[in-house]
């Protein structure tokens, strides 16, 4: 399957993104910054826009997935904006990851 990093500082969220995306079949990469992630071979990064910035996201070049608060807006514009692929709630990714990144994927 696919190589994926997961960006986030929240480690319980970081653990239910690990283990949802291994579960589905892909190697999980951890990091807390897009600086400090091992991007060579990544096939996406899936990142909380708390953690990191949308711009920084965009900037790899790699497929990106980001995920914000439902009530924080600006993040999702200002994500969407930036050029991050697919912007979603938390609530939506903890919930239907697997599906978001097989979708994303082309699975």
């Amino acid at each position: 399957m696919a190589r994926v990093v997961s960006i986030a500082t929240d480690l319980m969220l970081a653990s239910r993104v690990d283990a949802a995306l291994t579960a589905a079949g892909h190697h999980v990469v951890l990091a807390q910054s897009v600086a400090g992630a091992p991007l060579d071979g990544a096939d996406l990064i899936v990142a909380d826009l708390d953690a990191e910035s949308p711009e920084a996201l965009a900037a790899t070049g790699l497929l990106t997935l980001g995920y914000y608060s439902h009530v924080d807006i600006d993040t999702k514009a200002g994500a969407e904006g930036a050029g991050v692929d697919k912007v979603v709630p938390r609530s939506r990714m903890a919930r239907e990851l697997p599906e978001l990144v097989a979708g994303m994927l082309g699975d």
